[in-house]
């Protein structure tokens, strides 16, 4: 598993879902009704996003409460913006994957690698991790060459 190539993926997510949102606008909050494609697309790709819509997410729970925690310590909130999950990066990135399956398995993996040295490291799922034990692992994955060997 790269976690390189793996946290590129979800800063690349991250980075592009407020340009995509931007162009999105909604009359209501409806979430049972269906969704509305007012760009100028063809009928093909409109079919194609409503397939990958209809399938669920691709995500469990946990994975995308782990995927949450990542994106808002890569775009916080600030005094001018939102957070990456108040932009809606997560369901994105779930979107993303599920549109370009190729990138199901290094995120997958990515995420259970990060699992799984959280609950070495602290005893518990990263989404449980202190505030400081999240950006501990955060740094170690961002910063390969200075972290420790192990």
């Amino acid at each position: 598993m790269d976690r390189r190539s793996s946290l590129k993926l979800i800063a690349t997510g991250a980075i592009a879902a407020p340009v995509v949102i931007s162009g999105c606008h909604s009359d209501e909050n409806d979430a049972s009704k269906e969704p509305k494609f007012d760009l100028d697309r063809n009928p093909d790709e409109i079919a194609h996003e409503k397939k990958l819509i209809a399938e669920g997410p691709f995500f469990t729970a946990t994975e995308m409460a782990t995927i949450t925690v990542l994106a808002d310590i890569i775009i916080p909130k600030d005094e001018v913006s939102g957070s990456a999950s108040e932009a809606g990066v997560p369901a994105f990135i779930d979107f993303i994957v599920r549109d370009m399956p190729t990138h199901q398995v290094p995120m997958r993996g990515g995420l259970r690698w990060l699992e799984l040295q959280s609950l070495k490291r602290y005893g518990k799922p990263f989404p449980e991790c202190t505030s400081n034990q999240q950006l501990e692992m955060v740094d170690a994955i961002a910063y390969p060459d200075k972290a420790k060997p192990e």
